[in-house]
């Protein structure tokens, strides 16, 4: 696989990583909310659009790339925030296994 050039340069946004918790209701169940992980750079790809219909209103879903510098903590499941926006990582993947960088492909939802 080819060494992929990618200037880091490019990496404008500032995002905060986000991971799952659960806290104990005292009930027997959980709460769930989210723990601040890491803020980092990264940069952010739009990729395509989907229109659909949920419960008679029209929802929509924009599907991204965000490039960021390598990181062992990331994974599926989590998310990045953008302010009010928020990243769901579907994927994460070296894109061309040199340890630099890491791809995630995100689903966000349109408002």
């Amino acid at each position: 696989m080819p060494v992929l050039f990618f200037d880091p340069g490019q990496m404008t946004a500032r995002l905060d990583l986000e991971t799952p918790q659960e806290v104990p209701d005292g009930q027997g169940g959980a709460t769930s909310g989210w723990t601040l992980t890491a803020s980092l750079w990264a940069r952010i790809e739009p990729l395509s659009t989907m229109l659909s219909e949920e419960a008679s209103a029209e929802t929509g879903r924009i599907t991204h790339r965000i490039w960021l510098r390598l990181r062992s903590d990331v994974s599926a499941g989590q998310r990045l925030r953008k302010g009010g926006r928020i990243f769901r990582v579907k994927l994460v993947q070296d894109p061309d296994e040199t340890e630099r960088y890491l791809v995630c492909q995100c689903e966000e939802d349109a408002r």
